[in-house]
């Protein structure tokens, strides 16, 4: 038990995915000193700033990384609910076309333990 706990905290902890939505893009602006910016509907959940992103085009995973910007009628807002549209940058990434689709997702950590 004193040896256990701590190897306990030499353990990296595991990582979890929680899916939080899908966006589909709408239009693709092209916005002077900003980059590239995808006009989406979120079709389903919910899509937070500040979340990890895949980029899918035809089902396949093109691009993964972190959503830059996340706007509302030129407003930066906390999340965009099922239904409603918004804006999206992502992090060093502009490759973005019409059609493709966003999944949104958080990184759960969590501690492991020695049984």
């Amino acid at each position: 038990m004193f040896i256990q706990r701590p190897l306990t905290g030499l353990l990296s902890p595991e990582t979890k995915e929680n899916f939080i939505g899908y966006a589909e893009i709408l239009e693709v602006f092209n916005i002077t000193k900003v980059g590239k910016i995808a006009g989406c509907k979120v079709t389903e959940g919910t899509i937070k700033r500040g979340c990890s992103v895949r980029l899918l085009r035809d089902n396949v995973v093109i691009h993964e990384g972190s959503l830059k910007t996340l706007k509302r009628f030129k407003d930066e807002v906390k999340d965009v609910v099922e239904g409603q549209e918004c804006g999206m940058a992502f992090e060093n990434y502009g490759d973005l076309q019409v059609g493709d689709v966003i999944e949104c997702f958080e990184i759960q950590e969590i501690a492991r333990t020695l049984d």
